[in-house]
């Protein structure tokens, strides 16, 4: 795995908004990635190959359609080689906490 690969696809956030898109909708094609964006075709496209080139993204033909699909091996590979490097537990304490604190007065959630 190329780790400075996925670091550096990690690090724009209209690639970011791309794997979010993915992830709560797998196996779209580059015009349903494209809608609700202010990017070009040709913009997301680009984005799109260089999330294929760190192997967070892989697509697939189905006919005249290129389907793409999020990979998250690589992220899950990155968040145990660095956050394996400290107690997980208590760093999903200070996540919990973190999250408490910033969430609205009242919310539970």
């Amino acid at each position: 795995m190329d780790t400075d690969a996925v670091f550096r696809a990690l690090a724009d956030p209209s690639r970011r908004s791309l794997l979010d898109s993915l992830f709560a909708r797998n196996g779209q094609t580059l015009l349903e990635l494209c809608e609700g964006l202010t990017m070009s075709r040709q913009a997301v496209s680009k984005h799109l190959g260089l999330l294929e080139a760190a192997n967070l993204v892989t697509a697939v033909r189905r006919g005249r359609e290129k389907l793409h699909y999020l990979n998250p091996v690589p992220i899950a590979q990155i968040a145990d080689r660095w956050i394996g490097k400290f107690e997980r537990a208590r760093v999903e304490d200070l996540v919990a906490f973190k999250t408490q604190l910033e969430s609205p007065e009242g919310d539970t959630e």
